[in-house]
């Protein structure tokens, strides 16, 4: 049989001169093998496949929830660098202590009192593979890990996260790091004591990006560091959110105080967005935004649908200067200023009213279509700061300028 079937495989490499590659298993690892000029393989030598087409080359543990408990697989080759000191319990805690080498993380099955949390020193691939958490102790997932995170949302699944209401955590999935996400999945989370999402720093959403829903949060419904950008995907904010639908602030140091661009070239506190799909219900509470930057706001492709009802809401907020073309792609926006002036005793002493757009800098607009309508008692639809410059695209709504 083996004689055969290494006849065959020679025959096939043969024949397929014009690859250029194959990708060889053995024991759960895969070695890219030239085959421009034809290969010869043992298959006595314990191979356990022969594919074309490239396969995911990182080494992965595998996480799968079972009611109140869980199984961890993790790959003879990397089981030195990674531990599990959480046995079977269904609040899985992992340590990856190599700081060269990258390792993914494959998180599927459910748990109605489950976590999933993993400290490391260097990046991490996190595949969200038909996963439901709800948490009693904390965060659903939390990811110690100051590096880029890539998130994964398996292809054609849904995955749930809830955390718990009387925890510390500042988000029910909450990085360290930079946090990628991508995959044509879903992602429903509910953040039950503070942000539904959050990473210290940057956030970025892909093009391959399905949908992530905000279902409920108690602060922000996403809330990053440095700042946050989207290239695709869909973004949907539940009204149940009682912070900001997004927030980028600056990232701070231990003692608050704001890192410097030029420790940090990253941390601009602005908001890119350059494609993909946003329906955000601002329900919550008074004073929130459903788009907010302490930095500056780019804005060259996407279609927006905000409903800022509460009093003193704003659809679109920035505290620096906002742009507005259709570079990347066609840019809609519509925007409901549906709330009246603040009427909570905090805000007496600014009684705000509820805007559809407010830019403390500069607005320009060279593209796309912009649309408010002012629907509240005194709602405003436009207010600008500092200079607005229109050389392009179709704007309807009330423009308030400083004098």
């Amino acid at each position: 049989m083996k004689k055969v079937l290494l006849l065959w495989v020679l025959n096939c490499l043969t024949m397929l001169v014009s690859a250029q590659n194959i990708y060889i298993c053995k024991d759960g690892n895969y070695t890219k093998t030239s085959i421009t000029n034809g290969l010869e393989i043992d298959l006595s030598a314990g191979i356990d496949s022969i594919t074309f087409s490239k396969p995911d080359l990182l080494p992965t543990v595998k996480i799968v929830y079972s009611g109140t408990s869980a199984t961890v697989t993790i790959p003879e080759g990397i089981i030195e660098y990674v531990t599990c000191s959480s046995g079977t319990s269904s609040n899985v805690v992992l340590t990856n202590t190599n700081t060269t080498d990258e390792y993914a993380y494959a998180v599927s099955g459910s748990s109605t009192a489950g976590s999933l949390t993993i400290a490391a020193d260097y990046k991490m691939t996190v595949k969200l593979n038909g996963v439901s958490l709800t948490s009693t102790t904390g965060a659903a997932i939390d990811l110690q890990c100051g590096k880029r995170i890539d998130l994964v949302l398996g292809n054609g699944t849904t995955n749930t996260l809830a955390d718990y209401a009387a925890g510390e955590q500042k988000g029910c999935l909450t990085t360290k790091g930079h946090l990628e996400f991508s995959g044509a999945g879903t992602l429903n989370v509910t953040g039950n004591l503070n942000h539904a999402i959050r990473a210290k720093e940057y956030i970025l959403v892909k093009k391959t990006t399905g949908t992530i829903n905000i279902v409920k949060a108690a602060s922000d419904g996403i809330h990053a560091g440095q700042y946050f950008q989207m290239n695709g995907g869909t973004i949907n904010i539940d009204a149940n959110t009682l912070g900001d639908g997004i927030q980028a602030e600056y990232k701070t140091d231990d003692n608050d105080v704001v890192i410097p661009l030029a420790e940090d070239p990253d941390n601009t506190g602005g908001i890119i967005i350059k494609g993909g799909t946003f329906n955000i219900t601002m329900g919550g509470s008074e004073d929130t935004k459903g788009i907010k930057a302490d930095g500056n706001i780019a804005v060259s492709g996407g279609t927006f649908a905000i409903n800022a009802n509460k009093n003193g809401s704003r659809g679109i907020q920035t505290d620096g200067n906002m742009t507005i073309s259709a570079t990347d792609g066609t840019t809609r926006m519509v925007i409901y200023a549906a709330g009246g002036k603040c009427t909570n005793t905090e805000h007496k002493a600014d009684p705000h009213k509820c805007m559809g757009i407010k830019v403390d800098g500069n607005l320009t607009i060279s593209g796309g279509t912009i649309t408010v309508y002012n629907t509240g008692n005194k709602a405003k639809g436009i207010k600008i700061g500092g200079i607005y410059t229109k050389t392009g695209g179709t704007v309807t709504a009330a423009i308030d300028e400083p004098d």
